[in-house]
């Protein structure tokens, strides 16, 4: 990394936390000056329309940033996300080129299919702990990531707390990366938090499924409590954290609502991973899909969200018309299993390879993986970008196309039982988005040609 970057970003932040809203604005300018072929230069114009303004609920949020949060772990963020890629972008492009593949953002992988807690619907729930990717492995695949300029990584599982030890020891390594885990929070204790401080580049998700009731309904009797335990726990620590949860068809008007949003927020949550519940694994409930009334409330509820509620939240099956459709296949992101298949995504459990075997550019060049390049876009309609729930005769198509295998570790599924679970309410989906979608890219015609005088 840049050291000189570096000790200018840190001399920023230190001067920014005295009163962050004041200063912010040198902040976004020293991103100008870092971002010399303006590749960034649409978000760094939208951050300083938004979180500039004092009336904007970005500028809450950043100051509750700054009032609630470590000052160490703030630096880290940033040094991670703004300067510490290491490829000039054009290297990057020709290495792209030269494979034919998708270099991604990030990388999600399962430290190990052990999990404490058997969560309805979860695929996870029913592997055991046969499986885990070894520390030599997982330092292999981020050193590997590095020289790719991929410095995010996700861990899921599984509970990845279950390896705690080891993947403190990785942030430790890769101070050059940032490290991201989805938790029950059953395991998050003192010595974790004091951890977490220490590296400074590694965060949490807990998940949670709305109240009381409902997360135990899924994940146990007392597991609410233990997740709420959890986050006060971080929160005393002023340990950046955020939750994540899965709507569906019992859930989603509350996990939306704003009662349950104002509770995570007051708890010290800064950032919401909304997934809806997807039918994977021959045991899944597909009763427990949302129906796409449900589905259109939440992709109504996220914009009100964004513009009144001081936390950053996502939501990755109706933000599509954002990332112009799905971000799997090594687009955006992939997943790497325990046993160490290479998969498309979390919720795509079909693989050619196994990083056991082949190196990650290796792994990039997976027949799914090219498949899913030359197919994406799923659908013209972004707010459809998923191959199994909104488009499932995609992914059908790609896997007989790319002779992938089922890495399902308890009863291989083929993927035409898959989708025989969506095809419905992919249906009705695209009943319910189109008309919707096309009055979008309507206004946004309209307006382009108002902005050109046309």
């Amino acid at each position: 990394m840049n050291l000189i970057k570096k000790k200018t970003v840190d001399l920023l932040l230190d001067y920014m936390s005295k009163d962050p809203i004041k200063h912010l604005p040198k902040m976004i300018d020293l991103a100008e000056t870092l971002d010399r072929k303006n590749m960034h230069a649409a978000q760094i114009a939208m951050f300083r329309k938004t979180i500039i303004n004092p009336d904007s609920i970005w500028s809450t949020f950043v100051q509750k940033l700054f009032d609630e949060v470590d000052i160490r772990c703030i630096k880290k963020l940033s040094e991670c996300f703004f300067i510490n890629g290491t490829l000039d972008n054009t290297e990057r492009e020709v290495i792209k080129e030269k494979y034919d593949i998708n270099i991604p953002w990030t990388i999600l992988m399962d430290p190990t299919s052990a999990c404490n807690l058997e969560c309805i619907g979860c695929w996870a729930a029913q592997y055991g702990a046969k499986n885990n990717l070894s520390f030599e492995t997982l330092d292999r695949i981020i050193t590997e990531g590095k020289a790719l300029d991929i410095r995010f990584y996700i861990y899921s599982g599984g509970e990845p707390l279950v390896r705690k030890a080891d993947l403190i020891k990785l942030a430790e390594k890769h101070q050059d990366c940032y490290f991201f885990a989805f938790t029950n929070g059953t395991l998050v204790d003192d010595d974790f938090c004091k951890d977490l401080l220490r590296v400074a580049n590694f965060t949490l998700a807990f998940s949670i499924e709305g109240d009381g009731e409902a997360t135990d309904m899924r994940r146990g009797e007392g597991v609410y409590q233990q997740v709420i335990d959890g986050m006060k726990l971080m929160r005393s620590y002023r340990l950046p954290f955020g939750y994540s949860t899965c709507y569906h068809s019992k859930n989603t008007y509350e996990v939306g609502g704003d009662a349950f949003i104002d509770e995570m927020i007051g708890l010290g949550c800064r950032f919401a991973w909304n997934f809806t519940y997807m039918p994977v694994g021959v045991d899944a409930v597909p009763d427990l899909l949302a129906t796409s009334d449900q589905r259109k409330w939440m992709h109504d509820r996220m914009r009100v969200i964004r513009d009144t509620k001081p936390v950053f939240a996502m939501d990755f099956w109706n933000d599509g018309e954002y990332t112009e459709g799905c971000i799997a296949g090594g687009r955006r992101y992939f997943h790497i299993n325990a046993a160490g298949d290479v998969e498309p995504c979390a919720f795509v459990h079909y693989s050619n390879l196994n990083i056991n075997e082949v190196s990650l550019l290796e792994a990039l060049q997976s027949p799914i993986f090219k498949a899913y390049k030359e197919c994406q876009p799923f659908n013209d309609n972004h707010m459809r970008p998923c191959p199994v729930l909104d488009n499932p005769e995609a992914i059908e198509k790609m896997v007989s196309a790319s002779g992938a295998h089922s890495t399902d570790m308890m009863a291989p599924e083929p993927v035409e039982s898959l989708t025989a679970k969506t095809h419905d309410v992919a249906q009705k989906w695209g009943e319910t988005s189109d008309p919707i979608w096309e009055k979008h890219v309507a206004e946004k015609e309209s307006l382009q040609k108002k902005v050109s005088g046309k």
